[in-house]
C-alpha cells in the first residue's frame, strides 16, 4: 500500500509536508534516523505513520508533560485507542495498572524521568519495541539551547533496551548539536535528514525602543493592531503575569499568562482554551509552545531577549503553521542583554557554591551514594536553584560512578561550568549582533545554521522591506469559531483518564 494512501486513510491528509515522507521511508527501511524539520512541519507524523506499519510498540520520549498530553490527545482524536501518556498526571494506581498492561498500547509517551524507575525500565524491556523516538532531541546536547540532564541517560537506556530502531527529531540544531545527539544515543549508523530552518511565511521585525516603559506602551499598541491569535514571550514568570493583567486593563480581552510555575490543571486549561479559540493572546515563558497544535497563530512578540538563536527560532516557529503570512516582532531596549546574561549564570553552580558543597561532602562522606536524599538540605545551605541542583547532581553522579576522587570531580565541574557559561555568553552575543545588524535578518539566521538564502521573499524583514499594515487586524473576525467549546468537560476528560 502506498504511503499516501495510508496518510489519507489514517490522518486525512492528501499529501506529505516537506521532509515527512523521506524520514518515514528511512525508518521503514530499518535505518535509525536523525531528522531536523522546521517547527510546524508535522514532526509527530514521522513516527505515528510508521508506527502503524511496524510490529510492536512505539516509545516516544518527550520532555514536557503538556507536550506528551497534547500529542497523545491528538492521536486519540484521530481514533487511536491504544495510546498512553505515562507521566505524573497518572495516580499511583493508574501507573500500576498501566505498567501491567503496557503491551496493550501501541503508542507509549513517557518522560525521561520515568525511565529512572527500575520497574518501568524492566517492563519496557519485555516489550517488542518497534521504534524508539526521542522527541525534541536537542535536549540531549549539553551545548543545545534546552539541555535536560535526564536526556543524557537516554543512550544507556537505549542500550539496555537492545538498541531498538531509533528516530531522533528536532526543529533546530547546529551541526555540533546534531553530532552530540548521535553520540549520546550511541547511534553509530543512521540516515540524516536536515531540512532548512527557514520559514518564508514568517516576516521578521526588530524594533529599537528607548526604555522599558516605551516597550510596554508599544506592546499595548501592537496587540491592539495586530491580527491574532498571538503569543508574547517573556523570560520572567512574574512579567508574563503582570503584562497579561496590564493588557486587560488597556482593553485587550481574552488574554492569559502561561508559565511553568502554574499548576498542571491551569496550564492545560489555558493551553486548551488557546487552541480552541477561547483566548486570542498568551503572555508566556518558554514553557509554552513546544508541541502546541494551533495552526493559525499570526504573530509572536519577544519582550525579552532569548539566550540563543535556536530558542528564538523555535519560538517564532509557533506562528504560521497553516502556511499563511505571520510576523515575528522583537522589542529591544538598551540594556536588555543583561537579563539573559544573569539567566545564563544562574543555570550552573558558581565556584563559591561548589566549594561549599565540596567541603560539606568531605565532612559527610556517608551521603555520597545517596546524594538525592539530601537535596533539600544541600540546596538550602548552598543556595542552589532547582536547575542548578539538577545539573550538579547529574554531573556528580556520573563522575562519582567512574570512581573519581572528590577533588577531581569538583575541579572538572568548575572547568565544565566555565566552558558552558562562555558558550552561553557567545550565544547571547550572537543574538545581540542579530538585533544590531543592518543586513537581511533572515540571511543572518540561516548563516548560523550553515545555510544560505536562496529565494526572494516578500515582506522578508524590516531590513529588506516590510509592509507592517499587511499584518494588522482586518474587518472580518476570523477567530470567533468554537464559541460553544465546553472547556470544563474537555479539561475533565484530559485529567481523568477513561472518562
Amino acid at each position: 500500500m502506498k504511503l499516501e494512501t495510508i496518510l489519507k486513510q489514517r490522518f486525512g491528509y492528501a499529501s506529505f509536508r516537506p521532509g515527512q515522507k523521506e524520514v518515514i521511508t528511512s525508518v521503514l527501511s530499518g535505518k535509525s534516523t536523525v531528522a531536523m524539520l522546521p517547527t510546524g512541519t508535522g514532526k509527530s507524523l514521522c513516527y505515528q505513520l510508521p508506527g502503524y506499519l511496524l510490529e510492536g510498540q512505539v516509545i516516544i520520549i518527550s520532555p514536557l508533560l503538556s507536550l506528551m498530553q497534547d500529542q497523545a490527545e491528538q492521536l486519540m482524536l484521530n481514533g487511536e485507542k491504544k495510546v498512553i501518556a505515562f507521566n505524573s498526571f497518572l495516580t499511583h494506581e493508574e501507573k500500576k495498572q498501566s505498567l501491567m498492561n503496557l503491551s496493550k498500547y501501541k503508542f507509549i509517551f513517557i518522560s525521561p524521568e520515568m525511565l529512572h524507575f527500575e520497574a518501568v525500565l524492566n517492563r519496557l524491556k519485555k516489550l517488542k519495541i518497534a521504534l524508539f523516538v526521542v522527541d525534541e532531541a536537542h535536549c540531549i546536547s549539553q551545548w543545545g539551547y534546552d539541555f535536560r540532564p535526564d536526556y543524557l541517560k537516554l543512550g544507556e537506556i537505549r542500550k539496555q533496551l537492545g538498541r531498538p530502531l531509533t528516530m531522533a527529531l528536532t526543529a533546530t540544531a547546529t551541526p555540533e548539536v546534531k553530532e552530540d545527539i548521535k553520540k549520546s544515543l550511541y547511534i553509530t549508523s543512521s540516515n540524516e535528514f536536515i531540512f532548512s530552518v527557514d520559514r518564508p511565511n514568517i516576516s521578521l521585525k526588530v524594533e529599537h525602543l528607548s526604555s522599558y516603559r516605551e516597550k510596554n506602551e508599544r506592546l499595548v499598541e501592537l496587540t491592539k493592531r495586530l491580527q491574532g491569535p498571538g503569543i508574547i514571550y517573556f523570560s520572567s514568570k512574574k512579567m508574563a503575569e503582570q503584562t497579561a493583567e496590564h493588557l486587560k486593563k488597556h482593553g485587550i480581552g481574552r488574554v492569559m499568562s502561561y508559565h511553568g510555575g502554574m499548576s498542571q490543571e491551569n496550564r492545560i486549561l489555558v493551553q486548551q482554551q488557546f487552541i480552541h479559540g477561547q483566548l486570542d493572546l498568551i503572555c508566556a515563558t518558554s514553557a509554552f509552545g513546544m508541541g502546541i497544535n494551533k495552526e493559525n497563530i499570526r504573530y509572536v512578540i519577544h519582550f525579552h531577549m532569548p539566550l540563543q538563536m535556536e530558542s528564538y527560532l523555535q519560538e517564532i516557529g509557533r506562528a504560521g503553521r497553516d502556511g499563511d503570512n505571520s510576523i515575528a516582532i522583537f522589542l529591544y531596549a538598551p540594556g536588555d542583554e543583561q537579563l539573559p546574561y544573569q539567566l545564563a549564570e544562574s543555570e550552573v553552580p558558581d565556584g563559591i557554591q561548589l566549594d561549599w558543597i565540596k567541603g560539606w561532602l568531605k565532612e559527610n562522606k556517608g551521603v555520597l551514594a545517596n546524594l538525592s536524599q539530601y537535596e533539600e538540605q544541600i540546596r538550602l545551605l548552598s543556595g542552589l536553584t532547582e536547575t542548578q541542583w539538577r545539573v550538579f547532581e547529574d554531573s556528580f553522579h556520573r563522575k562519582y560512578k567512574m570512581g573519581l576522587e572528590i577533588e577531581r570531580i569538583f575541579d572538572e565541574m568548575k572547568t565544565y561550568n566555565q566552558i558552558r557559561l562562555e558558550s552561553k555568553r557567545q550565544s547571547i552575543e550572537e543574538v545581540y549582533r542579530w538585533i544590531s545588524i543592518n543586513k537581511c535578518r533572515r540571511q543572518h539566521i540561516l548563516s548560523h545554521f550553515n545555510e544560505k538564502k536562496t529565494e526572494v521573499i516578500e515582506n522578508c524583514c524590516d531590513i529588506c522591506g516590510l509592509e507592517f499594515n499587511f499584518f494588522t487586524q482586518k474587518n472580518n473576525k476570523e477567530n470567533q469559531e468554537n464559541l460553544l467549546y465546553d472547556w470544563k468537560n474537555h479539561l475533565q476528560a484530559l485529567l481523568i483518564p477513561g472518562e
